[in-house]
């Protein structure tokens, strides 16, 4: 929403700034320019990445639109899902969690948890882990590098996206120019004609410059910012969880684990230790 308002504002500024000089809109009205720039954009992104960074720029460039997946009540929700997993662990030991972890869909631990569960990135990483921890690896240092490793490989898969998206953007000034450069040559043609009509060719090569700039400082490249803002955030819910399970593995209090994971969320949707009381005091034990 903030994208398309922001988009809005952006191009009403420029739109009504030049009308309010005594610009006539007619003149912007150059859908060749348009194909040029677009059509050479759209060919060069192709050309440059392959199909699966092409699909998740394609995802980020809808992510943008929709900001962070995650919300306060998604984290207040995950970190209760991580009190009952840890005190379950607790009470009956490591090998308790393995019946759930194998089969989640089927778990009444994990099904009190919708939002959780219909995440599956989220899903496997957790039962990942806690399976790892079943098995008997209970180093803290050595699953925290793997974590580590784990989650670079999606944060670099996120960066190829977002680099994907910043590169169609930066590309659309130079396409600019080659559509200008084309008016240009269209207009040369034309010399011999008197100085309005070669006034309205160069006017309208020169629509081709100014397209290309707009289109990309004034609405692709800020799309690509928000899809790496966007990302980041998102990159928290994951980020949680590694840090309430390596608190676990160090052999803390559920209530101890939770807590660490809840110090490593952005303030905006961290909930406070009292909201996190309440709701874990609400979970049903398994």
């Amino acid at each position: 929403m903030l994208v398309i308002i922001g988009s809005i504002i952006g191009l009403g500024c420029v739109l009504g700034g030049y009308m309010a000089m005594g610009g006539k809109l007619a003149v912007l009205w150059q859908p060749f320019e348009l194909v040029i720039i677009g059509g050479a954009g759209v060919g060069a992104f192709i050309v440059g990445n392959p199909k699966p960074v092409l699909k998740a720029a394609l995802n980020g460039f809808k992510l943008s639109f929709k900001g962070p997946k995650y919300t306060k009540d998604d984290y207040l929700e995950l970190l209760s899902m991580m009190y009952s997993v840890f005190k379950l662990a607790k009470s009956k030991g490591m090998l308790a969690l393995e019946q759930h972890i194998e089969k989640p869909e089927e778990s009444k631990l994990f099904t009190q948890f919708p939002k959780f569960m219909a995440d599956h990135h989220a899903m496997d990483f957790l039962c990942d882990y806690l399976r790892l921890m079943t098995l008997g690896s209970e180093n803290p240092h050595e699953m925290e590098s793997l974590m580590d490793m784990e989650l670079e490989v999606h944060h670099q898969e996120d960066h190829l996206a977002q680099a994907a998206l910043t590169a169609f953007g930066e590309s659309f000034p130079a396409l600019g120019i080659v559509a200008a450069v084309l008016g240009v040559i269209k207009t040369m043609g034309s010399i011999s004609e008197p100085p309005e009509v070669l006034g309205k060719l160069i006017g309208g090569a020169l629509v081709g410059t100014f397209l290309g700039i707009l289109l990309s400082y004034g609405i692709v490249s800020p799309i690509a910012a928000a899809c790496k803002a966007t990302q980041e955030h998102d990159q928290k819910y994951m980020l949680c969880m590694k840090a309430g399970l390596l608190a676990h593995l160090q052999g803390y209090a559920p209530a101890v684990s939770v807590e660490f994971a809840r110090k490593s969320l952005m303030s905006n949707v961290r909930p406070t230790f009292y909201e996190v009381e309440e709701a874990t005091s609400k979970v049903q034990s398994v």
